[in-house]
This record gives structure tokens, sequence and C-alpha cells, in this order.
């Protein structure tokens, strides 16, 4: 039972990364420039596998929405944090607390989802070159972003409908600098049992499923890899696998780091900082990752930026 002469929670108080004012200018300085850099490097990234012909391919297809999905991750948190900085106030409403919780999900699960279909872009790519272009038709790449696409949705629909039912009256202070699942939980003078069960279940199958994924197509890959004979062939096929690598430890580390660790006293600090890596780092670094270790993508970029040169000279 909820206890008697306790007023609901209507807004949230956002606590941020920092309380302390000597913060404020830097944390400000520093949002800014990961997010101004998080648009334009995957603004890039889309708009030169548009304009490059040589880049409508599958693997570049799913690049570009992932750079989409970077975006709007981004999106989602920095610039309600600008703002409060800025304004010095920290209130979120209700409502838009459960918006933002959404999103952040929504996005979140779907970047672990397309580095699972890139991954299995590169397993097709590496392990059945003939029949690639079969395999990865136009109809089975745009159901490969749209299935996890409906299957995200759902989850956070679930999560957010089941949060909008619970009461917050104990306090109104969320020491994070975003409305995120474990923080709203813990103030909540409700029953959160059905809530916990649903983000443990939802943790382990949008977690383990991707992950498996991935997993079982580099498996298949370095068995096929091992098979070249010669050393230039190795390198060729691995190479193209290096950037999602890379992105993939960056990605599933913060992930495990932020839901699967064991609740201390120092968890909200930890929280912070890996959702800090998962939500605003990590889609500033994608595009680095990508464009600088792709020579094709470094040519395409070169003459996107000289096009756009010309046309202002």
């Amino acid at each position: 039972m909820e206890p008697e002469n306790q007023t609901t929670v209507s807004e949230f108080l956002l606590l941020g990364l920092s309380e302390k004012p000597e913060h404020q200018n830097l944390l400000f300085g520093l949002f800014l420039s990961m997010y101004l850099v998080t648009v334009l490097g995957n603004l890039l990234i889309i708009l030169a596998i548009i304009t490059d012909s040589h880049l409508h391919t599958p693997m570049y297809f799913f690049l570009s929405i992932l750079s989409w999905v970077d975006i709007f991750l981004s999106s989602t948190t920095v610039p309600k944090s600008l703002v409060n900085i800025q304004t010095q106030s920290r209130v979120i409403p209700f409502a838009g607390c459960l918006a933002q919780m959404y999103a952040f999900h929504l996005f979140g699960t779907m970047d672990s989802f397309l580095l699972a279909v890139m991954a299995i872009d590169r397993f097709v790519a590496i392990v059945y070159p003939l029949r690639y272009s079969v395999l990865m038709r136009p109809r089975v790449c745009g159901l490969l972003v749209g299935g996890p696409w409906v299957v995200t949705n759902l989850q956070s629909l679930v999560h957010t409908c089941l949060m909008a039912q619970l009461t917050f009256c104990a306090s109104s202070k969320i020491p994070h600098f975003f409305c995120d699942l474990k923080p709203l939980l813990k103030l909540s003078c409700s029953d959160t049992y059905s809530n916990e069960l649903v983000v443990f279940a939802f943790g382990i199958v949008m977690g383990i499923g991707p992950l498996s994924c991935i997993l079982l197509s580099y498996i298949c890959i370095f068995q096929a890899v091992f098979r070249i004979p010669s050393a230039q062939g190795k390198w060729k096929a691995f190479s193209t696998c290096g950037s999602h690598l890379t992105v993939v430890s960056l990605f599933y580390g913060t992930i495990f780091a932020v839901y699967l660790q064991p609740t201390s006293p120092t968890s909200s600090q930890k929280d912070k900082a890996a959702a800090l890596m998962c939500g605003v780092v990590i889609p500033m670094l994608n595009p680095f990752i990508y464009s600088l270790r792709n020579k094709d993508m470094k040519e395409a970029l070169r003459k996107l930026v000289g096009k756009a040169a010309s046309s202002w000279s």
C-alpha cells in the first residue's frame, strides 16, 4: 500500500553529472562539442553514402541507419542536459521523463540490433560471397532493419506503460543526467517487482540475442577466413570487419557495465559514466571508427567535401 498524506510527484529534478557550480561551464562545453561532432560526423557519413553510388550496398545501407540512430540517441539526452546547464533549471515533467526514457531505450537497443545485422552482413559477404547479392537483396535488408525497429519499440512501450502506472512520492531528485529505468524505479513508492522482472527479462533477451548473433557470425567468419590460403586474402577479409568489431567491443562493454553490474554504493556513479559512454561518446566515435579505417568511405568523404567546397567558391 502507498503511505498516506504523501504528495505524488509530477516532475523530476535531473541532478546531472555534477551539482558543483564550478563544473557546469566545463560540462556545457564538453556536452556541446561532443553533440556537434556527433551530429556533424554522422550526417557526413549519411551524405557520403547517399551521394556516392559505389556505397549503395547493404553494408553501407546498414551503416547509414546506424548513423541516424546514433544522432537520435545522442539527441535524446544531450540537448536537455545543455538546456538544464544553461538555464540552471533541472526540472523535467513526468511525461517528458517517460518520453526520454522511451527514446533512450528505443535507440540504444536499436544500436545493438543494428550491430548484429551488420555482423550478419559481414558473415554473408565473407562466407557466401557468390550468393551475397541474392541473400542480401533490398527486401531482406529492409526486413533486417524493420524487424528490430518493431521489437525495440515494443520493448520501450512496455517499459513506459509499466513506469506510468507507478507512483512517485519519496523524492523527485534523479541522480542522473537523463531519465533512465533504474534511477526512476528507485524513486517509486509503489511495488516495482513487475517492472524489475520485465527489465531483467528484456535485458536478457535484448542483450544476449544480438550478442549471440554477433558471436556466431564471427565464429563462422573466422573459420572461413582461416581456410583462405593466402595471407593477403586473410587480411582483406579481416579488414572489412575491424571497424565493426571495435564498435561492438565499445558498445557491449558499456551495456554490460550499466545493466548487468551488481548493486553497490557506487552503482549510481558507474551508471552515469557508462550511460555517458553508451549514449554520448560512442555515437560520437562511430563516424571516426568507420571512416578512418575504410578507404571507400574516406574517398566518398573527400568527394563530398570537395563538392561542398567548390559550390561555395
